[in-house]
């Protein structure tokens, strides 16, 4: 009987082993099945990744757009400074070096020496009006020769055009003078009938610069032939490299109160140099005659403090720096 329990009991134990042993594989065979879920997630959570990814990149690759400069206010016009003036017999006040010393030269030499010479011509021409009439001197002088007089006439103009000569050669050389390596650039094209302005150093295209309608003009304050709907901005203090030239016939850029006339000849490029000593509007015409509305190309020029010009530069999209391609060639030099 126990034999037998024994033979029982024993074949139980290998009915229960080999059943675990069936269901081992089974337990284990689920992690392999459940893997590929597993890498199922991952893919699906990769196109979120990915754009998650890829969003830093696409605001780097965006500039982020910078807040607009407005413009600084325009100034007003003083009707005292810069424009012609009612009975006016002088020049305008000048508000650059080479204006003031033109101004000296005009005042304290030339006139002078203008008002000296025409009295003293005409003192002479009384003097031998009366002196030499005929009832004063019935028999006239035969006298042909006089070596004193004539020293005196020819030596005496020759001296006068020699002081003249050399300050006025001085204001040539001044005016000629080539502009410093700071100085800010600024071209002028004359069109019929118009002007266009441009800033090569700070990356402004050129802009146009039509008269106004009088009646505009003058609710702005301004003449009523001079004002422009966009005036020539530039800065106090810096010099100016002001380059002309002109798109179709010859015209004149002439701005009395600045002491700058230069002609805008086609395909020819003419320069002048000046520096503006003091805030405000200065208005200027074409002086050179260019056709049927030569008279209606007004020249407007407001001098702005120089932290007034640089927003200015910058309300206009432009740079107080000069664009990477021009300094480019600059630093290459200076290595």
């Amino acid at each position: 009987m126990n034999i037998a329990k024994s033979v029982v009991f024993a074949g139980l134990l290998a009915i229960g082993a080999t059943g675990a042993i069936a269901q081992a594989p089974a337990a284990g065979e689920a992690p392999a099945a459940a893997a590929p879920a597993n890498e199922a997630a991952p893919a699906a959570a990769s196109p979120a990744a990915a754009s998650n990814a890829a969003a830093p990149v696409a605001a780097a690759a965006a500039p982020a757009e910078s807040p607009k400069v407005a413009a600084p206010a325009q100034l007003k016009p003083i009707a005292t400074i810069g424009q012609p003036q009612a009975k006016e017999m002088g020049f305008q006040e000048q508000v650059t070096a080479n204006g003031r010393y033109a101004l000296w030269f005009h005042n304290s030499i030339l006139l002078p020496l203008c008002i000296i010479m025409s009295l003293f011509v005409l003192g002479l021409l009384l003097y031998v009006i009366v002196r030499f009439r005929r009832s004063a001197n019935p028999v006239p002088s035969k006298v042909s020769h006089n070596t004193l007089i004539e020293v005196i006439w020819t030596l005496g103009p020759v001296l006068i055009l020699v002081g003249i000569a050399i300050p006025s050669i001085d204001l040539l050389a001044k005016q000629f003078k080539p502009a410093p390596k700071d100085a800010l650039t600024v071209k002028v094209t004359g069109y019929q009938w118009y002007w266009g302005y441009e800033y090569p150093d700070n990356g402004i295209a050129e802009y146009v610069s039509n008269i106004l309608p009088p009646e505009k003009a003058i609710a702005n304050g301004e003449p009523g032939l001079l004002g422009v709907d966009h005036r020539l901005v530039l800065p106090v203090g810096r010099p100016i490299k002001l380059i002309a030239t002109g798109s179709d016939v010859i015209h004149s850029f002439s701005v009395p109160a600045l002491w700058v006339k230069i002609d805008a000849v086609p395909g020819r490029l003419n320069e002048r140099n000046f520096t503006i000593e003091k805030p405000g509007v200065y208005y200027g015409q074409c002086s050179e005659l260019c056709g049927a509305r030569h008279g209606f190309m007004p020249i407007s020029i407001e001098a702005l403090p120089p932290a007034q010009f640089a927003q200015w530069v910058a309300s206009q999209g432009g740079s107080m720096t000069k664009p990477a391609a021009e300094a480019a060639p600059a630093t290459a030099a200076a290595n």
